[in-house]
Protein backbone atom coordinates (compact mmCIF):
# COMPACT_ATOMS: atom_id res chain seq x y z
CA UNK A 1 0.00 0.00 0.00
CA UNK A 2 1.26 3.51 -0.77
CA UNK A 3 1.09 5.95 1.67
CA UNK A 4 -1.01 9.17 1.19
CA UNK A 5 0.38 12.41 2.81
CA UNK A 6 -1.14 15.56 3.57
CA UNK A 7 0.73 18.38 4.58
CA UNK A 8 0.47 20.16 7.74
CA UNK A 9 0.26 24.30 7.20
CA UNK A 10 3.88 25.39 7.38
CA UNK A 11 3.32 27.37 10.34
CA UNK A 12 1.91 24.82 12.31
CA UNK A 13 5.12 22.63 11.36
CA UNK A 14 8.13 24.94 13.14
CA UNK A 15 9.13 22.88 16.24
CA UNK A 16 8.37 24.69 19.61
CA UNK A 17 10.91 25.05 21.88
CA UNK A 18 12.18 21.96 23.94
CA UNK A 19 13.92 23.57 26.86
CA UNK A 20 11.52 22.31 29.35
CA UNK A 21 9.79 19.46 28.03
CA UNK A 22 6.70 17.46 29.84
CA UNK A 23 6.58 14.11 29.25
CA UNK A 24 3.45 13.34 26.73
CA UNK A 25 2.04 16.86 26.48
CA UNK A 26 3.55 18.13 22.81
CA UNK A 27 2.51 16.66 19.70
CA UNK A 28 4.27 16.64 16.22
CA UNK A 29 2.14 18.51 13.30
CA UNK A 30 1.11 15.47 11.53
CA UNK A 31 -0.44 11.98 12.34
CA UNK A 32 -0.34 8.24 10.62
CA UNK A 33 -4.49 6.55 10.23
CA UNK A 34 -5.14 3.33 8.73
CA UNK A 35 -9.01 1.72 8.44
CA UNK A 36 -10.02 -1.78 8.81
CA UNK A 37 -13.39 -3.34 7.82
CA UNK A 38 -13.86 -6.86 7.51
CA UNK A 39 -14.01 -8.89 4.16
CA UNK A 40 -11.35 -4.87 2.93
CA UNK A 41 -8.73 -5.73 5.77
CA UNK A 42 -6.21 -2.93 6.19
CA UNK A 43 -6.77 0.18 3.59
CA UNK A 44 -6.48 3.91 2.94
CA UNK A 45 -3.02 3.98 5.08
CA UNK A 46 -2.48 8.04 5.12
CA UNK A 47 -0.51 10.76 6.67
CA UNK A 48 -2.36 13.46 7.63
CA UNK A 49 -1.91 17.07 9.83
CA UNK A 50 -2.63 16.26 13.54
CA UNK A 51 -6.18 16.69 14.56
CA UNK A 52 -9.06 14.89 16.65
CA UNK A 53 -10.78 12.44 15.37
CA UNK A 54 -14.63 11.83 15.38
CA UNK A 55 -15.96 8.67 17.42
CA UNK A 56 -19.43 7.56 17.15
CA UNK A 57 -20.96 7.77 20.93
CA UNK A 58 -21.42 3.30 20.42
CA UNK A 59 -17.43 2.83 19.19
CA UNK A 60 -17.04 -0.22 20.89
CA UNK A 61 -13.75 0.80 22.13
CA UNK A 62 -15.61 3.37 24.42
CA UNK A 63 -17.35 0.56 26.17
CA UNK A 64 -15.72 -2.90 26.05
CA UNK A 65 -12.11 -1.13 25.64
CA UNK A 66 -11.06 -3.09 22.84
CA UNK A 67 -7.58 -1.25 22.24
CA UNK A 68 -3.70 -1.73 22.33
CA UNK A 69 -0.61 0.68 22.23
CA UNK A 70 3.12 0.19 21.61
CA UNK A 71 5.19 3.49 23.12
CA UNK A 72 9.16 3.53 21.25
CA UNK A 73 11.44 6.29 21.21
CA UNK A 74 13.35 7.90 18.07
CA UNK A 75 17.05 9.11 19.18
CA UNK A 76 18.74 11.97 17.33
CA UNK A 77 22.49 10.75 17.67
CA UNK A 78 25.73 12.52 18.92
CA UNK A 79 26.44 11.96 15.07
CA UNK A 80 23.40 13.42 13.58
CA UNK A 81 21.50 10.20 12.58
CA UNK A 82 17.88 9.16 14.13
CA UNK A 83 17.56 5.47 15.53
CA UNK A 84 14.79 3.56 16.49
CA UNK A 85 15.42 1.40 18.76
CA UNK A 86 14.63 -2.50 18.71
CA UNK A 87 11.61 -1.19 16.47
CA UNK A 88 10.22 -4.77 15.34
CA UNK A 89 10.31 -5.67 18.61
CA UNK A 90 7.67 -3.30 19.19
CA UNK A 91 5.38 -4.35 16.61
CA UNK A 92 6.27 -7.77 17.28
CA UNK A 93 4.70 -7.17 20.62
CA UNK A 94 1.68 -4.76 18.74
CA UNK A 95 0.62 -7.80 16.91
CA UNK A 96 1.08 -10.41 20.23
CA UNK A 97 -1.40 -7.89 22.09
CA UNK A 98 -3.53 -7.99 18.44
CA UNK A 99 -4.07 -11.86 18.84
CA UNK A 100 -5.29 -11.50 22.45
CA UNK A 101 -7.61 -8.78 21.87
CA UNK A 102 -8.93 -10.16 18.97
CA UNK A 103 -7.93 -7.13 16.94
CA UNK A 104 -6.41 -7.85 13.25
CA UNK A 105 -2.39 -7.74 13.37
CA UNK A 106 -1.00 -5.12 10.89
CA UNK A 107 1.79 -6.04 8.36
CA UNK A 108 5.45 -5.70 10.18
CA UNK A 109 6.95 -4.55 7.24
CA UNK A 110 4.25 -1.88 6.68
CA UNK A 111 3.72 -0.39 10.19
CA UNK A 112 7.68 0.12 10.06
CA UNK A 113 7.52 1.86 6.98
CA UNK A 114 4.90 4.03 8.05
CA UNK A 115 6.72 4.96 11.30
CA UNK A 116 9.77 5.56 9.41
CA UNK A 117 7.52 7.74 7.09
CA UNK A 118 5.97 9.86 9.66
CA UNK A 119 9.29 10.15 11.35
CA UNK A 120 10.93 11.73 8.58
CA UNK A 121 8.44 13.95 8.12
CA UNK A 122 8.36 15.35 11.14
CA UNK A 123 12.23 14.85 12.31
CA UNK A 124 12.79 18.32 13.27
CA UNK A 125 10.79 17.63 16.39
CA UNK A 126 13.39 14.68 17.65
CA UNK A 127 14.82 17.17 20.37
CA UNK A 128 18.52 17.38 20.13
CA UNK A 129 19.02 17.09 24.19
CA UNK A 130 20.32 13.78 25.22
CA UNK A 131 18.00 12.60 27.98
CA UNK A 132 15.19 13.77 25.36
CA UNK A 133 13.63 11.73 22.26
CA UNK A 134 10.78 11.67 20.11
CA UNK A 135 8.17 9.17 21.48
CA UNK A 136 6.63 6.89 18.79
CA UNK A 137 2.81 6.02 20.11
CA UNK A 138 1.34 3.60 17.43
CA UNK A 139 -2.05 2.23 18.84
CA UNK A 140 -5.32 0.37 17.30
CA UNK A 141 -8.83 0.89 18.44
CA UNK A 142 -12.49 -0.65 17.50
CA UNK A 143 -14.77 1.93 15.80
CA UNK A 144 -17.80 -0.70 15.14
CA UNK A 145 -20.93 1.46 16.34
CA UNK A 146 -23.19 -1.35 18.51
CA UNK A 147 -23.67 -1.56 22.23
CA UNK A 148 -23.09 -5.53 21.77
CA UNK A 149 -20.83 -6.84 23.33
CA UNK A 150 -18.63 -8.46 20.76
CA UNK A 151 -15.00 -8.17 18.42
CA UNK A 152 -15.81 -5.06 16.62
CA UNK A 153 -15.41 -5.85 12.40
CA UNK A 154 -14.07 -2.27 12.19
CA UNK A 155 -10.45 -0.24 13.64
CA UNK A 156 -8.65 2.41 13.08
CA UNK A 157 -4.56 2.09 13.62
CA UNK A 158 -3.16 5.41 14.13
CA UNK A 159 0.19 6.63 15.05
CA UNK A 160 1.24 10.13 16.81
CA UNK A 161 4.15 11.32 18.35
CA UNK A 162 5.34 13.17 20.83
CA UNK A 163 8.72 15.31 21.98
CA UNK A 164 9.19 14.26 25.03
CA UNK A 165 11.73 14.72 28.40
CA UNK A 166 12.49 12.46 31.67
CA UNK A 167 9.44 10.28 31.85
CA UNK A 168 10.06 11.32 35.81
CA UNK A 169 10.68 14.85 37.51
CA UNK A 170 13.50 12.95 39.39
CA UNK A 171 15.38 12.26 36.34
CA UNK A 172 17.85 9.77 36.97
CA UNK A 173 17.62 9.91 40.21
CA UNK A 174 16.15 6.92 42.46
CA UNK A 175 12.05 6.74 42.90
CA UNK A 176 10.33 5.36 46.20
CA UNK A 177 7.82 2.56 45.48
CA UNK A 178 4.81 1.39 47.35
CA UNK A 179 4.01 -1.76 47.56
CA UNK A 180 0.25 -2.50 47.54
CA UNK A 181 -1.47 -5.64 48.96
CA UNK A 182 -4.81 -4.11 48.69
CA UNK A 183 -5.07 -3.70 44.53
CA UNK A 184 -4.01 -6.17 41.90
CA UNK A 185 -2.77 -4.87 38.32
CA UNK A 186 -3.57 -8.51 36.57
CA UNK A 187 -4.02 -12.10 36.91
CA UNK A 188 -2.89 -15.32 35.03
CA UNK A 189 -4.95 -15.64 32.23
CA UNK A 190 -6.56 -12.28 31.90
CA UNK A 191 -4.14 -9.22 29.56
CA UNK A 192 -1.32 -8.25 31.85
CA UNK A 193 0.99 -9.51 29.57
CA UNK A 194 -0.04 -7.37 26.85
CA UNK A 195 -0.24 -3.67 26.37
CA UNK A 196 -4.20 -2.54 26.39
CA UNK A 197 -5.80 0.68 28.13
CA UNK A 198 -7.65 -1.79 30.82
CA UNK A 199 -4.66 -2.66 32.44
CA UNK A 200 -3.43 0.81 32.73
CA UNK A 201 -6.59 1.75 33.78
CA UNK A 202 -7.22 -1.41 36.86
CA UNK A 203 -3.93 0.41 38.37
CA UNK A 204 -4.73 4.21 38.63
CA UNK A 205 -6.28 3.57 42.81
CA UNK A 206 -3.31 2.17 43.53
CA UNK A 207 -1.24 4.50 41.53
CA UNK A 208 -3.44 7.47 42.93
CA UNK A 209 -2.99 5.95 46.73
CA UNK A 210 1.05 5.20 46.53
CA UNK A 211 1.50 9.27 45.38
CA UNK A 212 -1.19 10.49 48.31
CA UNK A 213 1.92 8.81 50.57
CA UNK A 214 4.44 10.46 49.08
CA UNK A 215 5.22 7.52 46.23
CA UNK A 216 6.22 7.65 42.35
CA UNK A 217 5.33 4.66 41.58
CA UNK A 218 3.02 1.41 43.05
CA UNK A 219 5.38 -2.10 43.14
CA UNK A 220 2.68 -5.07 41.95
CA UNK A 221 2.44 -8.15 43.56
CA UNK A 222 0.66 -11.31 41.79
CA UNK A 223 -2.92 -11.14 41.70
CA UNK A 224 -3.22 -15.13 42.86
CA UNK A 225 -1.17 -15.38 46.43
CA UNK A 226 -0.28 -11.66 46.93
CA UNK A 227 3.25 -12.79 47.78
CA UNK A 228 5.28 -12.39 44.80
CA UNK A 229 6.51 -9.41 43.04
CA UNK A 230 5.66 -8.63 39.31
CA UNK A 231 5.70 -5.07 38.22
CA UNK A 232 6.89 -1.63 39.37
CA UNK A 233 3.91 1.18 38.04
CA UNK A 234 4.27 0.64 34.03
CA UNK A 235 8.12 -1.20 34.34
CA UNK A 236 9.02 -3.98 34.97
CA UNK A 237 11.38 -4.86 37.54
CA UNK A 238 15.13 -5.78 38.73
CA UNK A 239 16.64 -6.58 41.70
CA UNK A 240 20.60 -6.84 42.36
CA UNK A 241 21.16 -9.60 45.29
CA UNK A 242 24.34 -9.99 46.55
CA UNK A 243 25.12 -12.86 44.17
CA UNK A 244 22.74 -12.45 41.35
CA UNK A 245 20.69 -10.18 39.39
CA UNK A 246 17.03 -11.13 39.53
CA UNK A 247 13.55 -10.27 37.88
CA UNK A 248 10.53 -11.96 37.45
CA UNK A 249 9.73 -14.53 35.68
CA UNK A 250 7.57 -13.75 32.51
CA UNK A 251 4.10 -15.40 34.07
CA UNK A 252 1.47 -14.45 32.14
CA UNK A 253 0.78 -11.76 33.80
CA UNK A 254 3.66 -9.31 33.26
CA UNK A 255 4.67 -7.53 30.22
CA UNK A 256 7.73 -8.91 28.53
CA UNK A 257 9.22 -5.57 28.29
CA UNK A 258 11.89 -4.83 25.26
CA UNK A 259 13.91 -2.58 27.87
CA UNK A 260 13.85 -6.14 30.24
CA UNK A 261 14.90 -7.95 27.57
CA UNK A 262 17.30 -5.62 27.07
CA UNK A 263 18.79 -5.66 30.45
CA UNK A 264 19.34 -9.57 30.23
CA UNK A 265 21.13 -9.44 27.27
CA UNK A 266 23.64 -6.86 28.12
CA UNK A 267 24.16 -8.58 31.61
CA UNK A 268 24.80 -12.23 30.23
CA UNK A 269 26.80 -9.90 27.65
CA UNK A 270 29.00 -8.54 30.53
CA UNK A 271 29.30 -11.65 32.40
CA UNK A 272 26.73 -10.82 35.39
CA UNK A 273 24.85 -13.68 36.33
CA UNK A 274 21.34 -13.36 35.62
CA UNK A 275 17.65 -14.87 36.19
CA UNK A 276 14.21 -14.95 35.80
CA UNK A 277 12.48 -16.29 38.45
CA UNK A 278 9.94 -16.08 41.32
CA UNK A 279 10.78 -13.37 43.67
CA UNK A 280 8.83 -12.74 46.85
CA UNK A 281 7.81 -9.31 48.48
CA UNK A 282 9.45 -11.23 51.96
CA UNK A 283 13.01 -12.08 49.99
CA UNK A 284 12.78 -8.60 48.99
CA UNK A 285 12.15 -7.29 52.28
CA UNK A 286 14.75 -9.55 54.03
CA UNK A 287 17.58 -9.61 51.71
CA UNK A 288 17.20 -5.24 52.35
CA UNK A 289 17.37 -6.10 56.24
CA UNK A 290 20.27 -8.37 55.70
CA UNK A 291 22.38 -6.05 53.56
CA UNK A 292 22.34 -8.39 50.57
CA UNK A 293 19.99 -6.50 48.56
CA UNK A 294 22.53 -4.22 47.06
CA UNK A 295 20.55 -2.43 44.22
CA UNK A 296 17.16 -1.84 42.42
CA UNK A 297 15.97 -0.39 39.31
CA UNK A 298 13.27 -0.77 36.94
CA UNK A 299 13.11 -0.89 32.92
CA UNK A 300 10.86 0.67 30.43
CA UNK A 301 10.97 2.30 27.05
CA UNK A 302 9.34 5.58 28.51
CA UNK A 303 12.36 6.16 31.21
CA UNK A 304 14.76 3.92 30.14
CA UNK A 305 16.46 2.90 33.91
CA UNK A 306 15.06 4.26 36.96
CA UNK A 307 16.42 3.60 39.86
CA UNK A 308 14.85 2.64 43.22
CA UNK A 309 15.85 4.30 46.33
CA UNK A 310 12.93 3.40 48.93
CA UNK A 311 10.56 1.03 48.75
CA UNK A 312 7.51 0.86 51.20
CA UNK A 313 5.90 -2.36 52.44
CA UNK A 314 2.89 -2.78 55.34
CA UNK A 315 3.05 1.29 55.65
CA UNK A 316 6.78 0.52 56.48
CA UNK A 317 9.77 2.41 54.45
CA UNK A 318 13.58 -0.03 53.52
CA UNK A 319 15.93 2.33 52.19
CA UNK A 320 17.90 0.65 49.20
CA UNK A 321 21.99 1.35 48.83
CA UNK A 322 21.28 3.98 51.02
CA UNK A 323 18.83 5.92 48.75
CA UNK A 324 21.68 6.35 46.52
CA UNK A 325 21.93 5.33 42.40
CA UNK A 326 23.87 1.86 42.26
CA UNK A 327 26.78 0.77 39.61
CA UNK A 328 25.13 -1.32 37.76
CA UNK A 329 22.23 0.57 37.72
CA UNK A 330 24.20 3.58 36.22
CA UNK A 331 26.32 0.82 33.93
CA UNK A 332 22.93 -0.44 32.60
CA UNK A 333 21.67 3.21 31.73
CA UNK A 334 24.84 4.36 30.31
CA UNK A 335 25.43 1.38 28.06
CA UNK A 336 21.53 1.69 27.01
CA UNK A 337 21.36 5.42 26.35
CA UNK A 338 24.79 4.98 24.96
CA UNK A 339 23.70 2.59 22.14
CA UNK A 340 20.41 4.59 21.84
CA UNK A 341 22.36 8.16 21.01
CA UNK A 342 25.26 6.43 18.71
CA UNK A 343 27.78 6.91 21.48
CA UNK A 344 28.43 3.21 22.05
CA UNK A 345 28.99 0.86 19.43
CA UNK A 346 25.30 -1.46 19.14
CA UNK A 347 26.87 -5.13 19.32
CA UNK A 348 23.61 -6.47 19.21
CA UNK A 349 21.35 -4.66 16.06
CA UNK A 350 19.42 -3.14 18.45
CA UNK A 351 19.24 -0.04 16.50
CA UNK A 352 17.95 0.63 12.84
CA UNK A 353 19.13 4.32 11.64
CA UNK A 354 16.32 6.16 9.32
CA UNK A 355 17.88 7.91 6.26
Amino acid sequence: MEIEIHLAKPEDRKAPNFDKLVFGKIFTPHMFVMKYEEGKGWHSPKIIPFSNIELHPAAIVLHYSQTIFEGMKAYLGVDGKIRLFRPFDHINRLNRSADRMCIPQVDPNFAFEAIKTLVLLDKDWIPKQKGSALYIRPFIFATENTLGVKVSHEYLFMIILSPVGPYYAEGFNPVKIYVTEEYVRACPGGTGEVKTGGNYAASLKAQAVAQQKGYTQVLWLDGKERKYVEEVGSMNIFFYFSDELATPALSGSILPGITRDSVLKLASHLGIPAKERKISIDEVISAIQEGRLKECFGTGTAAVISPVGEICYKDKPYVIGQGQTGELTKKFFDYITGIQYGEREDEFNWTVVLE
